[in-house]
């Protein structure tokens, strides 16, 4: 049988795609025999449905959130692109298949700027410069393109010819924001944020609710598969009336299912203050505010506290790579929703958590994997548990 296969001239050493050269059917094959070998044994114990992995109809240009760094090249030159894999040596890329078209073109239009400009790129071994890295958000659904300016020091020199220039050089930007990173650290964004033209946001669409995006908020990268993601989440949810969704960031599932159920209430709880701002006006925007509650907290705290005297129909949660915690997972039991769903981006800890939540009175009902990241090893899943 033959397969598409994709090319890339940098791909050897960028080695972000690294099963790249691997058909795109094969590749789903593996990821779906990671999740069984790990997931399969305690679904088939508990009598539950582990499904076929959601892939993409066409694996390419999916990525609508992008960055470069920026390091000198020697005779003025400013160097873009991507670290090859294991260095901090960049690579150049005028475009990536993997990425919205309009990600790249304006990440290398800032380098033109700056070389133009002669705004020095930052130095990591000796700490000096001005301009660290680039990061652009890119709307699915929508038009707009949010640019995110890393620099070392607070002000900016000729602020309003750089503004001018970006915008003469990359046209489909319509937010411009500068953000401070001056630690000697590998973490692209700092804490501190000043915008430069347009709102300093953007909009974006999931499942019809639009959602606002921050230069610091976490969105998912894929959107289109993150439908995918959400569908499933909310199936599984069914038609609880109240809904946890710990881990909520700016509250899209939360609020995605809201307005999918018009009678379901939901609190969501997120440690990142800036987030949960956004997710009441998120909630606000679309119609659903005085349904949702979202709380500044970090999940096992609250749940430690306030958690532990509410009630609850179902959980949704979608924690980071690590995974939960013991004591939060325990105030889910504790709670006994008729349903959880768990949302994971790295099943090895999603497994070690269903297994916790098995041995509290819960068994596994569905377990779906969903294809975010084509071309990597990487697998999202959608586990839905319920009670007794």
């Amino acid at each position: 049988m033959g397969y598409k296969t994709y090319t890339c001239p940098i791909a050897r050493d960028c080695g972000g795609c690294e099963w790249l050269a691997v058909p795109y059917p094969i590749q789903l094959r593996r990821k779906q025999e990671q999740v069984e070998d790990l997931l399969g044994p305690m679904t088939r114990e508990d009598g539950g449905a582990l499904e076929d992995i959601r892939g993409m109809d066409e694996p390419v240009r999916y990525r609508h959130k992008a960055a470069t760094p920026f390091a000198y090249g020697g005779r003025g030159r400013v160097l873009c692109g991507f670290y090859a894999t294991g260095t901090h040596r960049i690579v150049p890329c005028r475009e990536c298949l993997v990425e919205d078209p309009r990600a790249r073109r304006v990440l290398c239009g800032v380098g033109r700027v700056a070389e133009r400009l002669h705004l020095p790129p930052y130095d990591e071994d000796r700490g000096v410069g001005v301009l660290r890295h680039a990061v652009v958000r890119c709307g699915w659904k929508t038009d707009e393109v949010l640019l995110v300016l890393v620099t070392r020091v607070d002000e900016l020199r000729g602020v309003e010819r750089l503004v001018a220039e970006l915008r003469a050089e990359c046209p489909e930007v319509t937010s411009i924001v500068q953000n401070v990173n001056d630690r000697r650290t590998n973490a692209i964004l700092g804490r501190r944020c000043r915008t430069l033209y347009g709102p300093g946001i953007m909009h974006d669409e999931l499942l019809g609710c639009s959602f606002e995006i921050g230069p610091t908020s976490f969105y998912q990268t894929n959107p289109e598969q993150t439908e995918v993601l959400y569908r499933l989440a909310l199936e599984g949810v069914g038609g609880a009336g109240r809904v946890l969704d710990a881990y909520c960031g700016t509250g899209t599932i939360g609020i995605c299912a809201a307005s999918a159920m018009n009678e379901l209430q939901v609190v969501g709880v997120e440690q990142v203050v800036g987030a949960v701002s956004c997710a009441r006006r998120n909630a606000a925007a679309n119609g659903v505010a005085r349904r949702c509650d979202f709380v500044a907290a970090d999940a096992t705290a609250w749940m430690a506290r306030e958690g532990a005297a509410e009630r609850f129909d179902a959980v949704i949660m979608d924690p980071p790579r690590a995974g939960s915690t013991p004591e939060f997972l325990d105030g889910v039991a504790g709670l006994a929703p008729r349903k959880v769903v768990y949302v994971s981006c790295n099943v090895v800890t999603q497994a070690r958590d269903l297994s916790l939540l098995r041995s509290r009175g819960y068994r596994l009902e569905r377990v779906t994997p969903v294809d975010m990241f084509p071309h990597t090893r990487h697998v999202e899943c959608v586990a839905t548990l319920v009670r007794g």
